[in-house]
């Protein structure tokens, strides 16, 4: 009997995990996991995912999984050689990338990276910050973190931080100042080298990729539909800021019009008032699961 393909799926634990599951729902996978285990079930026979911490998919992609879910700052922390499928531009609950900054507490001297030499820094990210401080050409002694490396400042066991933001308002509360940013990142899917030489798992992969990737597309846009009278076809269509140009479509009615189109969710607001004035009836709002470019 012949066994089934399986794609070995590594799925990132912690603060993107939920962001993740959200976007492999919209994408038509459903994933749901118990509390305490790490083997997710899928309704994808093709398809056997594990959930493994960030910090550590890309050196198990490398080894032992096909392909999987991770930051580039974690690529780059571990120094795996994985393919980079593509990005999924997605982080904990937002759509931005995360910046990793050097933070030091908002009365301190240290006002540059020059400033940092000879300084401690306590970091998750050593690696990386180390390459960064040698391109700055700055000898510093960068610890490693288990976290809370906030409290570490404040307590002056180390002069500075190189930690995760968003927004920069935690490092804020917690009294800090921002003075470099060492790097930005952005989730993405990667693949073990040997894996992706396989036609049907680079396949399975692209399809993936390809559903997740119209599943984030979908998040910022929504899509619209209105009826026109033909005297006021032209004045609404030079109203719409189309992802392509909106379908028109003559209606039973004579002289009337529908028009369809997919837009920013941002400019709904201002754009449907807009609509209307000039002549816009019957507008619907709908939200989008996927936008394939």
């Amino acid at each position: 009997m012949k066994k089934n393909k399986v794609l070995k799926l590594g799925l990132p634990k912690g603060s993107l995990q939920e962001a993740t599951f959200k976007m492999f729902k919209k994408a038509g996978f459903n994933i749901s996991v118990s509390e305490r285990s790490y083997f997710p079930s899928i309704d994808d026979p093709e398809i056997e995912p594990v959930l493994l911490r960030a910090q550590e998919m890309a050196g198990y992609v490398e080894t032992d999984l096909d392909c999987g879910i991770t930051g580039e700052d974690w690529i780059q922390e571990s120094g795996a050689r994985v393919i980079r499928v593509g990005e999924l531009i997605y982080a904990k609950q937002s759509l931005r990338p995360v910046r990793w900054v050097v933070a030091v507490p908002a009365g301190s001297a240290i006002k540059t990276v020059k400033d940092l030499s000879g300084k401690q820094i306590a970091t998750e990210l050593v690696n990386v910050t180390r390459k960064f401080l040698s391109k700055n050409k700055v000898k510093a002694d960068v610890e490693f973190s288990w976290g809370a490396t906030e409290v570490k400042v404040a307590q002056g066991l180390v002069e500075a931080i190189v930690e995760l933001t968003e927004t920069g308002k935690s490092l804020e509360a917690n009294k800090l100042k921002v003075i470099a940013t060492v790097c930005e990142s952005t989730t993405k899917f990667i693949a073990n080298r040997t894996s992706y030489k396989d036609k049907w798992k680079r396949n399975k992969i692209d399809q993936i990729l390809t559903l997740l990737q119209g599943a984030i597309a979908a998040e910022e846009m929504v899509g619209l539909k209105m009826n026109v009278k033909k005297e006021d076809l032209i004045e609404v269509i030079n109203k719409l800021p189309a992802l392509k140009r909106p379908t028109i479509s003559s209606l039973s009615e004579k002289g009337w019009f529908a028009i369809e189109t997919i837009i920013e969710e941002k400019t709904v607001r201002t754009l449907i008032p807009a609509l209307k004035e000039a002549g816009a009836q019957g507008i619907i709002e709908y939200p989008l699961n996927k936008v394939i470019y």
